[in-house]
């Protein structure tokens, strides 16, 4: 029999990849989403389970599941209209999250993956983060991925479920949208950008090398009770960045310098300002304790997943 799998978000930007990549795999998928059954393809059953909290109805869907990757998750939301932000992020990422891995333990589900973020490190170091690092997260979404990790040890070290950890930079792919879609289409525009004089570091992952990690954290033994931060492994400016995209694009990119403090004051200005911390920032993340541990490779490089994202991008 094939092994049968359970992912959910299995509607989202990552879902829709991780799946097809499963059953390439030789897995039965299971996607559960909580009501729009009817827009899910590339899965061989999907099952509405609707809000997810502390008293979501799981059993129907983890019947004969061997591995659960929980993807869904409340993400950043713009203008949130919710009256206690961190008490809606902690509704669906926090009990949500244990109420599925209590049931997953309850069901005979070996092995449980999370999909977290790097936002549970912290933000606006000048190094690179790793997973000896004391949490520090700085907004609701992070602070409810931190106590959602710390309730699934909870879980784990109680149920005896084997749970791996993933937190992730910005991730990327077929399908991007917000900022890193923004990114594509205006170095594909051939405007004189305004970017040179940054000069910065992030970490990216590219959504190929995320799906064949997540493979290696659901059948590795050494991968269990793990937490492992994820990325290409190759850092880059926001410059260069723009340069590599364009470059995939066959554009020539057209940089001119402008101080970054302006730049940071005209996105205050423009009520932009988390929007340009992030182009300007730096965000880095230390992925050698997935290689060194799982010796796992990511199997795209940065310039090959840029480019497979742009062409995608150009399709649609």
């Amino acid at each position: 029999m094939k092994p049968h799998a359970l992912v959910t978000g299995v509607n989202g930007f990552i879902g829709r990849n991780l799946c097809a990549y499963l059953k390439e795999k030789g897995y039965f998928v299971r996607g559960a989403v909580r009501y729009n059954r009817r827009d899910v393809s590339g899965v061989d059953e999907c099952m509405s389970v609707g809000d997810i909290d502390e008293s979501t109805d799981w059993q129907q869907a983890l019947a004969g599941v061997d591995t659960v990757i929980h993807l869904a998750a409340r993400v950043h939301i713009m203008n949130d209209p919710a009256a206690d932000p961190l008490e809606a992020f902690r509704k669906v990422n926090v009990r949500g999250t244990e109420r599925l891995a209590r049931m997953a333990a309850k069901a005979g589900v070996r092995r449980f993956i999370f999909v977290s973020s790097v936002k549970v490190n912290g933000e606006g170091a000048s190094r690179p983060y790793t997973e000896r690092d004391i949490p520090a997260p700085q907004d609701a979404y992070g602070i409810s991925k931190r106590e959602a990790e710390d309730l699934l040890a909870c879980v784990a070290a109680e149920r005896g479920l084997q749970t791996v950890i993933l937190r992730l930079p910005l991730v990327y792919g077929r399908g991007v949208k917000a900022n890193f879609k923004n990114l594509i289409t205006l170095a594909g525009a051939g405007l004189p950008l305004p970017l040179k004089g940054i000069d910065n570091r992030r970490s990216f992952l590219y959504l190929g090398n995320l799906v064949d990690a997540i493979y290696a954290c659901m059948t590795h033994p050494l991968a269990v009770g793990e937490i492992f931060m994820v990325s290409d492994g190759q850092d880059v400016s926001t410059p260069d960045l723009i340069k590599m995209i364009a470059l995939a694009m066959d554009k020539k990119p057209a940089l001119f310098f402008l101080h970054p403090a302006v730049l940071k004051c005209l996105g205050v200005l423009a009520g932009k300002k988390k929007e340009m911390e992030k182009l300007t920032g730096s965000l880095l993340v230390d992925s050698s304790k997935i290689r060194d541990r799982l010796g796992w490779k990511p199997p795209f490089t940065l310039e090959e997943g840029l480019r497979r994202t742009v062409q995608r991008h150009r399709a649609s």
